[in-house]
């Protein structure tokens, strides 16, 4: 086997290395996932490990707060929030997981996710460039976020 094939290799069983301690740490954090706020709650702490996220916001001066998922993903749906005059910070974590945040088309959104992976605002360019802002940063693994208006 040459040295392309053992680098391939180590490539693979590194992999399935950090495959493993992520299910065992995603598993362990399970065990003290937040339980779920209420809709119209200005701050939220959501936690989708091993499972579908599907939650939609009705809060009047949402200032952001935390989402994160674990080999699991789905639609964090903020179209029916208000956003703080402040604006917002929504830390994100995304391992092996992520999905979609909806937002209203008239909400300035910056985002700043490092990782393998990453949040991308899929609105383009010619969106707001004044008001409020609606900050996603965080991590991503192996996974990450869209920023949306419309679902699809």
């Amino acid at each position: 086997m040459g040295f392309v094939g053992r680098l391939l290799r180590l490539v693979i069983v590194a992999f399935i290395g950090v495959m493993t301690v992520s299910a065992a740490l995603a598993l362990q954090r399970k065990k003290d996932a937040p339980p779920r706020p209420d809709p119209a709650a200005d701050e939220i702490d959501l936690a989708a490990i091993f499972e579908e996220l599907d939650f939609k916001s009705e809060a009047t001066a949402f200032r952001g707060g935390r989402v994160e998922c674990w080999f699991g993903g789905g639609t964090l749906d903020l179209r029916g929030a208000t956003l703080h005059p402040d604006g917002a910070l929504l830390e994100t974590q995304a391992v092996f997981g992520g999905g979609s945040i909806l937002v209203p088309p008239d909400w300035v959104v910056e985002t700043n996710v490092i990782g393998i992976g990453g949040a991308g605002d899929a609105r383009g360019s010619d969106g707001p460039q004044a008001g409020p802002r609606l900050i996603v940063e965080g991590t991503a693994v192996f996974g990450g976020w869209g920023i949306l208006t419309n679902e699809g």
